[in-house]
């Protein structure tokens, strides 16, 4: 099993759409995330199960982590361990096959090339061959899910990608500092302007109609313009339960990346 394991840093929507892959694809995946995620696409994030132990995106199931034996256990079982941890202690027991840097920060934030013998990452903010093997595209265009073993992935526009018509609007931002909490739930249709949740006492409205696709959990801490919402103006309520598909043409590429490298690792072998 330990030959075929993949670390996985972060537990959002792109993180959790490549363990989806993986383990549909016979692989043995372990995530690591922060005891408070800051996720807003929680029906289709692993990292869900920080909060409630245990969570199912389109049948494959993660479970809190607590110690290595549960990490075990778990993948015995095939299951997903999440390890919330920011020390990452898994990598230095576990010596994954490959680690995926997937915490989407725009930036690396500790990954090194000697992690694993295979180390992608996702985005922007690593350099193949210098910090990782290889990057995946993850800009919506035409190279969406590209595999670059040279070079970087396209720098962050900080422009969310067009669904439906809409792009900045279907975002929703905490309008100041405090404690998040909502008042309308993931698959509710809303209309613009409506009211949707609070940050301490100031109200957030919805900037469009359509329906919400993702919340930040109640009780975390927002920071005045935070990304707390995503609204989606196609109004299909089954979308906020399943894999996106940018998530998607993400894993493929990840998928891609670690079968490559791991074939050349072997070919040098």
């Amino acid at each position: 099993m330990q030959n075929k394991l993949v670390v996985i840093r972060g537990a959002g929507e792109v993180a959790s759409g490549a363990a989806h892959r993986l383990v549909r694809s016979g692989f043995s995946v372990a995530m690591i995330e922060l005891p408070e995620p800051l996720v807003v696409r929680q029906k289709v994030s692993f990292a869900e199960a920080v909060f409630n132990g245990k969570c199912t995106v389109e049948d494959i199931t993660a479970e809190l982590a607590v110690t290595m034996s549960d990490i075990n256990k778990l993948l015995e079982a095939g299951r997903i361990p999440i390890v919330a941890d920011p020390s990452q202690y898994p990598l230095k027991t576990l010596r994954p096959t490959a680690v995926i840097d997937a915490t989407m920060a725009k930036k690396n934030i500790g990954t090194t090339i000697g992690d694993a013998p295979v180390v992608i990452g996702l985005g922007p903010g690593f350099t193949a061959g210098v910090d990782v093997h290889a990057v995946v595209e993850t800009q919506r265009g035409h190279d969406l899910g590209r595999v670059i073993l040279h070079g970087q992935a396209e720098p962050n526009t900080g422009i969310p990608g067009n669904i439906g018509g809409y792009s900045v609007e279907r975002v929703l931002r905490s309008p100041g500092s405090g404690t998040f909490n909502a008042v309308r739930e993931i698959g509710d249709s809303v209309e613009k302007g409506e009211f949707v949740a609070t940050v301490d006492d100031l109200p957030l409205y919805a900037t469009i109609s359509g329906v919400l696709r993702g919340l930040l959990h109640n009780s975390l801490k927002a920071t005045p313009g935070m990304k707390v919402g995503d609204i989606d103006p196609r109004r299909r309520r089954e979308y906020c339960f399943t894999i996106s598909d940018k998530a998607r043409a993400i894993a493929g590429g990840v998928l891609e990346a670690y079968l490559f490298l791991q074939r050349r690792l072997m070919m040098w072998s």
